[in-house]
């Protein structure tokens, strides 16, 4: 399964590849440089195909945990000074995805968006320190029943050039679904409520709408 977001550009590169492959067999006489041109413009397709995979993750939402947004690794865990929305402390998690990463970003819980709104940017490489307030971004707001209020925050990388978020003000949104896509490559912050319990580690790799990436401290033992 694919997602939406690819439709048009697995089409076009389809429809490229299928010329090229045609063209060549009948423009290009030396056969080791047919082959080449074909080989390299199949394993670009296959690249298309696999970064716009979606796979079907159904689960039932669990009201107690925070589920890991995207695919990836994890590369920061820190208490932060939020000055977009909260205005004060929390604790974030950022994920950071590669080029061969699912690249769907799901909603971490279930619960209503109180806060959408796009930033403009820069395209800083995801994992620099300032990439987090300067690149181009969404953060989105999730009222949850036991968190309160968590945040999290696509951001663009030195690749990625295109961010979509569906989370809208108002809406009520369900743990696991699209919540949106980032095109090629990239990082998610999830900001956390101080008193959660952290349930990752550092450098350790985590699966969208399945590796729970924090909890309430009750829930601990």
């Amino acid at each position: 399964m694919f997602h939406k977001e690819g439709k048009n550009i697995i089409l076009t590169t389809f429809f490229l590849v299928v010329a090229v492959i045609i063209l060549t067999q009948y423009f290009v006489a030396l056969e080791w440089l047919r082959m080449l041109i074909q080989v390299v413009s199949l394993v670009l397709l296959i690249l298309i195909l696999q970064f716009f995979r979606n796979p079907r993750r159904p689960l039932t939402p669990n009201f107690d945990e925070i589920l890991a947004p995207v695919d990836g690794k994890v590369v920061v865990i820190e208490e932060v000074e939020d000055t977009e929305y909260f205005q004060g402390k929390r604790r974030q998690v950022s994920i950071f995805m590669s080029p061969l990463n699912v690249h769907v970003t799901r909603y971490a819980a279930s619960g209503t968006v109180t806060y959408s709104k796009y930033h403009p940017g820069k395209y800083l490489v995801a994992w620099h320190p300032k990439s987090s307030t300067d690149n181009e971004r969404t953060t989105v707001v999730i009222h949850t029943p036991k968190f309160g209020e968590i945040l999290y925050r696509q951001i663009a990388g030195a690749m990625a050039r295109r961010i979509v978020n569906y989370a809208e003000e108002g809406e009520q949104v369900v743990q696991g679904d699209d919540a949106g896509f980032i095109k090629f490559g990239s990082r998610v912050d999830v900001l956390l409520p101080l008193d959660c319990k952290i349930c990752v580690g550092l450098n350790q790799k985590v699966v969208g709408a399945r590796t729970c990436i924090a909890m309430l401290p009750e829930q601990d033992g």
